[in-house]
């Protein structure tokens, strides 16, 4: 990977098109382009700053601020004691309703769950507008991080109501495996993603700076008779998380 860094790094010094004049800026770019070419794969560790200090001939003072640009980018990320490495980004289809353990489990991490709450009440007025429940109905609630291996890379806040899912505690990790098992599982969904910056709590049980990019997601899910079954608001790490979706013609 050192030699395909400092091979781009040249190429961009010696491209009059394309030239930086301020060398961290070159440097930064050089490291985007060998991420984006797959030169240095997701999750693989960069060389050092005293490396490629050494091998750029440029200071450690300039790589170090290259680096930093593209850990804001979500490009990078960095791990105390470790070193830093390219982001491993999980690509999310938006064409298929899936849970995120499943998603996890199909590219070969280990899905879990920090449980803050798991428990019953009674339906507050937005959940009883946003999934048609009455007044005074009973809805369980489930509120976690999401983990990859040891890594946070979601909050969740999700109400189901208490007449499909009569006891939390069954919930571990996937609710949608729980909620197959009681004939229940959801067939479609409506989702709504924005932009944000995660607040100072949200960012502490991510592991990432206050301000840091994120995705809020609100879903909710129906089952075939088109009663709604699940109402999920979620906070993603922007550095990890992509969602795709497909887009075709008539």
């Amino acid at each position: 990977m050192e030699t395909a860094l400092a091979n781009e790094y040249l190429r961009l010094s010696r491209d009059a098109a394309t030239h930086q004049p301020l060398a961290y800026l070159r440097l930064r770019r050089a490291i985007r382009n060998v991420v984006e070419h797959r030169d240095i794969e997701p999750g693989q560790a960069l060389p050092s700053e005293r490396d490629l200090s050494r091998a750029l001939s440029l200071s450690r003072v300039t790589v170090r601020k290259a680096i930093a640009g593209l850990v804001e980018e979500g490009i990078l990320t960095q791990r105390h004691g470790a070193g830093t490495f390219v982001a491993e980004r999980i690509i999310k289809p938006m064409s298929r309703l899936t849970s995120f353990t499943e998603d996890l489990r199909a590219r070969g991490l280990n899905p879990r769950s920090e449980f803050f709450e798991r428990g019953i009440g009674e339906v507050t007025p937005e959940e009883s507008m946003a999934m048609n429940l009455s007044p005074g109905a009973l809805v369980a609630r489930l509120h976690r991080v999401r983990y990859a291996r040891d890594e946070p890379l979601a909050i969740e806040r999700t109400v189901v109501p208490a007449s499909v899912l009569p006891d939390p505690l069954l919930v571990h990790d996937s609710l949608y495996e729980v909620l197959e098992s009681l004939g229940c599982r959801p067939r479609r969904a409506l989702q709504r993603l924005r932009a944000v910056s995660l607040g100072a709590q949200q960012a502490r049980l991510l592991h990432v700076p206050t301000g840091s990019a994120g995705l809020n997601i609100e879903r909710r899910s129906f089952l075939d008779d088109g009663r709604v079954v699940e109402f999920t608001t979620s906070w993603y790490r922007g550095d990890i998380y992509d969602f795709v979706a497909e887009l075709q013609t008539d």
